[in-house]
């Protein structure tokens, strides 16, 4: 990339790395993860907190985001209004089930295994799980039910860096391969919707489905997360059956892609791929 200008990619590179990490990080660990020199991660926080983009907390010396970030994803999420549409049909299956409704979207770092975001959620107090990450949060897409299902419907995803590298391991069920990924994305493609079974923690199960455009292209999913005992129980399938007419529901009314409600096949088994 030619036009790149060197300081300012750098600075973005260090914002994102820091919503990554999810907390406060030294000078020494960033510049050793990043690899760049300390006095180069020095002048780049400097310049990012005069105008507010992270904050230096006086205790600890260590660096996390700041206030003005907020202020900016707050306009854009007024702009957008994704949020507020997809929100009643969010809470209507959060409602039915009493479960962890999450909404997120993918995002994709050049060179970098993709990551899914956070953008709603729906959930009540008493529901304490141990992996539960706010509005905001990044998870690897290769062990969650949204990000498996952002990866299989996405627009020109690419799978270079699934190739390169061995996948972060979270639990003895997280995938580790390309192939075993790919074998995966494949199932999600035929069923119509994503499984995460104790992949990212143990004891979480978790249902996910896409939602598409007009192109048949993903622009979010929705999931339904809970405790394993609960989640797998007989209604296990009805589960199936509500995550995937939400996010049906939502493709059709927010984005204009229509498709039948999901259907049982033989044994009950759903699938939400036959006019897909």
């Amino acid at each position: 990339m030619a036009d790149t200008i060197q300081a300012l990619d750098r600075a973005l590179e260090l914002l994102i790395y820091l919503n990554k990490q999810g907390r406060e990080v030294g000078i020494t660990q960033i510049a050793s993860d990043m690899g760049v020199y300390k006095s180069t991660v020095f002048r780049t926080l400097s310049t990012l907190e005069a105008r507010g983009f992270v904050s230096r907390n006086p205790e600890t010396e260590k660096y996390w985001l700041g206030s003005q970030l907020f202020v900016l994803g707050k306009s854009v999420e007024n702009k957008m209004g994704i949020q507020e549409v997809i929100r009643p049909y969010a809470r209507r299956l959060h409602q039915k089930y009493h479960e962890v409704v999450n909404v997120s979207i993918l995002e994709h770092n050049p060179g970098d295994v993709y990551h899914s975001v956070i953008i709603l959620k729906e959930m009540s107090d008493q529901q304490l799980l141990t992996v539960n990450p706010p509005v905001g949060s990044l998870s690897e897409c290769h062990c969650s039910a949204v990000g498996k299902c952002l990866l299989a419907f996405g627009d020109n995803i690419d799978w270079a860096p699934y190739e390169e590298r061995e996948l972060t391991r979270y639990t003895v069920n997280t995938i580790l391969s390309y192939e075993d990924l790919k074998e995966e994305i494949d199932k999600v493609r035929r069923r119509g919707y994503a499984m995460d079974h104790e992949e990212q923690e143990m004891g979480l199960t978790c249902i996910g489905a896409p939602i598409l455009d007009r192109n048949k292209k993903a622009v979010a999913a929705i999931s339904l997360s809970g405790p394993t005992s609960r989640m797998n129980s007989s209604d296990l399938e009805d589960r199936i059956e509500a995550v995937c007419n939400t996010a049906r529901g939502i493709s059709g009314n927010c984005w204009g892609y229509l498709r039948r409600p999901a259907r049982r096949g033989r044994g009950g088994k759903i699938n939400c791929t036959k006019n897909i």
